[in-house]
């Protein structure tokens, strides 16, 4: 689970970023411009330009984001939740210190209030200085909120309580892990509102099932309903994204087309993936992935 800066050996003056987070596959960028590469409190930390890719970060090794498709899976994570709940006011992000999903959430006026729960606090810093097009803003705006803790311990101690719950997690590796563990679902479904939901960084079902198939399995046992929908990114290789959905409310999937259409409309937001048509779409699973939801709920 490393990444690797090496040279192409048919022409040594270009550099590429190797990453090697599965098992059979290596997947490369080439680095036109290193922008920054540092080591902030927990996590190494490099961005440089991918040309194609935009900006491309890595913490210790592993692709992050790239300027050029992020706004796929922020849209996703928070569009989808907030439109089929209909009234979500305070929203809690777990991770997400890029301020992508805080700035795809907030351009939802009905949110009062979003708290972001980042471990380090160098991660948002960097973020302010070499990714304000992913934040877009989201750290001025007044209805926002950063805490510099484990996320894991604020869902433990927090008395307040939320209509959305977004876990933009790195995967289960190093820091990252402690926010794959059935306590610490259970402690963030104590913190959730009735009729609330829950929706999780899942990774690429097609290497990473039982990622996907152990959350759904300690979502089972937790919320009445416990899935999971589809992302396309083309930045995380090997097909469709995972995003893990839970909630006490099943009638959350099954809002009428036209409802998330009109809710849409009303919101008066401008996306780039997201559309209602796609929010039902995105529930459709493939057989493969929708066998690992079913082994998931079985266990």
């Amino acid at each position: 689970m490393s990444s690797n800066k090496t040279a192409r050996p048919a022409d040594q003056t270009e550099t590429w970023y190797t990453e090697t987070l599965h098992a059979d596959l290596r997947s490369s960028y080439r680095c036109r411009k290193v922008l920054f590469d540092a080591r902030i409190d927990h996590q190494h930390l490099v961005i440089f330009d991918g040309g194609r890719f935009g900006k491309v970060m890595m913490l210790d090794g592993v692709t992050q984001l790239t300027t050029s498709d992020e706004f796929i899976y922020h849209e996703m994570l928070t569009h989808v939740p907030i439109l089929a709940h209909g009234d979500v006011r305070e929203v809690l992000v777990i991770g997400g210190g890029d301020g992508g999903v805080a700035a795809e959430a907030l351009k939802h006026r009905g949110v009062q209030r979003l708290t972001l729960v980042e471990i380090d606090a160098g991660v948002v810093d960097f973020s302010k200085a070499h990714l304000p097009e992913v934040s877009r803003g989201a750290f001025d705006d007044p209805r926002f909120e950063l805490v510099i803790q484990d996320g894991r311990d604020f869902v433990a101690d927090t008395d307040r309580i939320y209509d959305l719950i977004v876990v933009d997690s790195t995967d289960p590796i190093g820091p990252g892990e402690v926010l794959f563990t059935e306590g610490f679902y259970r402690d963030c479904r104590r913190i959730l509102r009735p009729g609330g939901v829950v929706v999780t960084q899942n990774g690429v079902p097609f290497f990473q099932a039982a990622e996907l198939e152990q959350t759904i399995r300690f979502f089972s046992a937790l919320f009445a309903d416990a899935t999971c929908f589809l992302a396309a990114v083309p930045t995380y290789t090997g097909g469709f994204m995972a995003l893990g959905w839970g909630s006490d409310d099943p009638g959350l999937r099954k809002v009428e087309p036209a409802v998330i259409a009109r809710r849409f409309a009303d919101a008066g937001i401008e996306t780039r993936y997201y559309t209602p048509e796609l929010h039902h779409a995105a529930f459709a699973l493939p057989k493969f992935i929708g066998d690992i939801v079913a082994r998931g709920r079985r266990r």
